[in-house]
């Protein structure tokens, strides 16, 4: 790929993903065979006026040799240093870009029990740093191509042009060519997604009805005080971001408690570095009570079992069939893009700032409302060319989606 556009791509992520902040610090998680396109990010952190910019590098085989070698104990100890690291991140608050380049096999054969015990364990103590940055500080996922993820997406190419293909595609989806303003075109995204989230939210739904003839019949309650997101957020401190790298969705918190029904999927899940295919779910007093899937069903079995909110949502999010995504016609096998080609819904951890005057109430408030609360946020796609939405709102019934796509006379 062209050093001009992936230095395009770098800017972008700094200046309207992140949207950096003069004298703020930076946070990078990245793989470690990212060091090229990492320069240029960090490079133009500093040019939108980072006062420091830190690296966290990961690395899948070393992950794997982690959980190999290391005792569940050790596994499930949070050392003194990185308390001290959580500590002065919410006291600085800093913006944090996390650069997405995973094998979506990379962690095929890891010891998912140990892996679900140790985090577990360490949960408790990471929360309370997490709770303390809710909604404060500017973060967004972003993602380059590597190798073995380019493979996985076009498997009948060479390496090397497999991973041309994928920077093609990655930066079509992000709204980068060659000649066009980025920024601009993320400006008018995110007026649209104004546009649709002003017309949903009027009508004040009680329920989503949602049906395919894949086998989805799926009805989820929401939360009277909520209300749909999409495109940018501003943080409590002010500041104006875009969480996900691209993004064509319109989300929402669903009431905990409040979701009846069967829900299919239609594409694979990658979840902890490996696949899980072909699933389904049943629901029943908004939990899903019963699940199956041709591939990885004990993946599933592990990742609802992951704490009580678990198997509850606390996601659901529209995305027409005719998305830029969508239209590509490339499954990913990475959520963050393949979320973006779909309706999907997620379990688990809700978001409290889908919940009107969020900033002034605490997250008990928020919890009580029917925000889920879990460790985990897991998304899979449900989205179908045939899928329908309907909204409720005493009774009366309003299309949202129709054949797959948004429904006629809804701006945006």
């Amino acid at each position: 790929m062209k050093k001009t556009l992936m230095k395009k791509y770098a800017a972008l992520i700094a200046r309207v993903g992140a949207n950096v902040q003069k004298g703020q610090t930076v946070e990078i998680h990245a793989d470690v065979d990212q060091g090229e396109f990492i320069s240029m990010l960090v490079e133009a952190c500093y040019k939108a006026g980072a006062s420091r910019v830190d690296c966290e590098w990961t690395c899948q085989p070393i992950t794997k040799l982690n959980y190999r070698y290391r005792t569940l104990r050790s596994l499930s100890e949070v050392p003194a240093w990185k308390e001290e690291k959580m500590k002065l991140a919410v006291e600085e608050v800093p913006c944090r870009i996390y650069i997405d380049s995973e094998d979506p096999d990379g962690l095929r054969g890891i010891d998912q029990e140990k892996m679900q015990k140790a985090r577990m364990r360490t949960y408790p103590i990471i929360r309370k740093y997490r709770d303390a940055l809710e909604n404060k500080e500017q973060w967004t996922i972003a993602a380059v191509p590597s190798a073995a993820w380019a493979k996985k997406v076009f498997p009948g190419e060479q390496k090397n042009r497999a991973v041309e293909r994928l920077w093609e595609a990655i930066l079509k989806t992000v709204r980068v060519t060659e000649d066009n303003d980025p920024v601009a075109a993320w400006k008018a995204h995110d007026e649209a997604f104004r546009a649709r989230c002003a017309w949903l939210n009027a009508q004040h739904f009680d329920s989503l009805h949602y049906r395919s003839a894949n086998g989805t019949d799926f009805r989820v309650g929401l939360i009277p005080e909520g209300r749909f997101c999409g495109g940018g957020e501003t943080s409590l401190l002010g500041h104006f971001f875009n969480p996900n790298m691209p993004t064509e969705e319109i989300f929402v918190s669903p009431k905990r408690g409040a979701a009846e029904g069967r829900l299919v999927s239609t594409m694979p899940l990658s979840w902890q570095g490996q696949l899980i295919e072909d699933f389904a779910f049943d629901f029943k007093d908004g939990r899903a009570v019963s699940w199956e899937a041709k591939k990885g069903k004990e993946l599933l079995d592990r990742m609802l079992g992951m704490d009580e909110g678990a198997p509850y949502l606390g996601e659901v999010a529209l995305v027409p069939k005719d998305s830029p995504i969508s239209e590509s016609g490339i499954l990913f096998y990475n959520t963050l893009f393949d979320e973006n080609a779909s309706c999907h819904v997620a379990f688990g951890r809700g978001y409290m700032d889908t919940i009107d005057g969020y900033a002034d109430r605490t997250q008990e408030e928020c919890h009580a409302l029917g925000v889920n609360d879990s460790m985990i946020h897991v998304d899979f796609m449900i989205g179908a060319p045939d899928l329908s939405i309907t909204g409720y709102k005493d009774g009366k019934a309003t299309p949202v989606f129709t054949d797959g796509t948004w429904a006629e006379g809804i701006p945006g």
